[in-house]
């Protein structure tokens, strides 16, 4: 079982020192990696997780912020729970992905995607709401497109996206793709996942029938496209509270990878709870 952290600028103080140290830490107890989400507007009376946020909480930009993440760790795996995959465009970001995964040496593995849920960051950024789905889709073709290609350029002729004979390097770190994990809570993103993700990180709250039903269509989906569904990573929240138990009950389910996340405000406090849930789950605190 892999054990990474999250860690949000919108709950926690937008401090560089403190996400810094946070990072660091994470990185000293054993962690594999640190994800961040993503958010790219707010407005009064927006909602997320069924609950009414604050529109000023400062959601700070993922990428660049683990490239920041990078800069101030050594092992530190990278990534995202969840990056709004259709309101970016698959060709810069292909490009900015690769440049934060050679920056890191090859740190940048834990890209997750997803839709979204506010119709208002579609609507700010130009997308038609209803259309995500299909455009995060093609998004995933043109991302491991333009990191395979060579010299000789490769073209895409799509719903939403088209070019022709585009080269474009960097290359990911001695690679030529970057893992691509589909986050979510519904049978399309299942499926999406076993269609074209590398792993599921599954979102939302399900009861535990409908939790193992999605990831029996994750599966069945990799199996029916041909694809080996044993080589799909599963990728589950959990609290620090997590027990043995409930640890045997993931490893039961499939699950491959769990995220947790500091709960207390005070920084020492979280370094503290980070410590003790690795003393426990890891190779040792710090």
């Amino acid at each position: 079982m892999k054990f990474a952290v999250s860690y949000s600028t919108a709950h926690f103080e937008f401090d560089p020192d403190r996400l810094a140290a946070y990072a660091r830490h994470a990185e000293a107890c054993g962690f594999e990696g640190l994800y961040l989400p993503e958010h790219l507007v707010l407005y009064p009376g927006a909602t997320l997780h069924n609950f009414e946020v604050p529109p000023d909480l400062p959601f700070a930009d993922p990428l660049e912020t683990l490239a920041f993440v990078a800069a101030v760790t050594d092992r530190l795996l990278l990534g995202t729970g969840v990056l709004l995959l259709p309101y970016r465009h698959p060709v810069v970001l292909a490009k900015q992905l690769a440049t934060i995964d050679n920056l890191s040496k090859g740190r940048m593995r834990l890209l997750s995607v997803g839709l979204g849920t506010l119709a208002a960051e579609a609507a700010a950024t130009g997308v038609d709401f209803r259309t995500r789905g299909r455009r995060t889709d093609e998004a995933i073709d043109v991302l491991r497109l333009l990191w395979a290609g060579g010299a000789d350029g490769v073209s895409y002729h799509g719903e939403f996206f088209e070019f022709d004979d585009l080269v474009q390097f960097p290359k990911p770190f001695g690679a030529t793709t970057l893992p691509i994990h589909i986050g979510g809570s519904s049978a399309a993103a299942a499926r999406r996942a076993g269609l074209r993700g590398d792993g599921y990180f599954a979102g939302g709250a399900l009861l535990p029938d409908e939790r193992a039903a999605q990831w029996e269509l994750v599966r069945s989906t990799a199996a029916e496209a041909g694809r080996d569904p044993d080589r799909l990573e599963y990728t589950r929240w959990s609290g620090l509270d997590m027990t043995e138990e409930r640890l045997a009950a993931f490893a039961a389910q499939g699950v491959t990878r769990v995220v947790v996340s500091a709960t207390a405000t005070d920084p020492a406090e979280q370094q503290d709870e980070l410590s003790e849930f690795a003393q426990r789950f890891l190779s040792g605190g710090s």
